[in-house]
């Protein structure tokens, strides 16, 4: 079943076309990548699905309810929620209230030691280090800062979480951590729409691919039937993506 719907989804930018018709949808439960070269409107239409951007046209239906044009506080209330590529946090604040005011937020009438319990038990979610729960996020590492925006974003209970190149700077090691940790979010009941540079990362965590080049939608399946489509291999991979180690 659809959770989400994306259709005819046009944007541009003082003339410059970012996002040309484009359709697709997301079922609920599954993880599906959105992927493209650089410039091919990735970013701007997670944007635009959480409420930063209004599409000129086009429509954004979530749970059978449109939503284009939503301000973003609206947007995450119904349930869609998402995370930065460059990790935004406030600085002079520690882990636990940086979580806690996601909790907060995903709540009209919040109850603040609910709230708490909520970020405490996120935190431990993701795999935070308790003894950095009371830290000032200005004093954590790139890995703790990932996991930090993870459960802040997980904070606010969402159906549908949208990632941004979640492993963009960390290590091997932390990537790896980071696929076992897409999935088991997934795997908590949690749908994930996310965009991805690294290939074997976002071909072994995808149940379903989506690629755009220059703003158009050119390809969408799974993950051997995009990564073998000779329009994805031009305009993208460059040569055919291996399967196999």
């Amino acid at each position: 079943m659809a959770l989400l719907q994306i259709q005819g989804i046009r944007k541009s930018f003082s003339g410059l076309v970012a996002l040309k018709n484009v359709n697709f949808e997301v079922r609920e439960g599954e993880i599906l990548g959105l992927v493209g070269p650089n410039g091919a409107g990735k970013s701007t239409l997670i944007n635009i699905i959480s409420g930063i951007y209004r599409p000129d046209s086009g429509k954004v239906v979530f749970r059978g309810r449109e939503i284009t044009g939503l301000p973003p506080h609206r947007i995450c209330r119904l349930g869609i929620t998402r995370t930065f590529q460059n990790v935004e946090t406030f600085p002079e604040l520690t882990a636990l209230e940086n979580v806690l005011v996601g909790a907060l937020f995903g709540k009209r009438n919040g109850d603040r030691s609910e709230a708490m319990e909520r970020a405490e038990e996120m935190l431990r979610f993701v795999d935070f280090p308790r003894e950095k729960f009371e830290v000032k996020v200005r004093n954590l590492n790139v890995g703790e800062l990932k996991k930090l925006q993870l459960a802040r974003a997980l904070a606010t209970e969402p159906k549908l979480l949208l990632l941004d190149e979640v492993t963009t700077g960390l290590n091997p090691k932390e990537s790896k951590d980071a696929v076992k940790m897409i999935r088991k979010i997934r795997d908590s009941g949690v749908t994930i729409l996310m965009v991805e540079h690294i290939m074997r990362i976002i071909m072994g965590v995808s149940d379903r691919i989506v690629v755009l080049n220059y703003g158009e939608k050119i390809a969408e399946g799974t993950p051997r039937e995009v990564a073998s489509d000779q329009r994805v291999i031009e305009s993208y991979l460059g040569e055919a993506y291996s399967f196999e180690g």
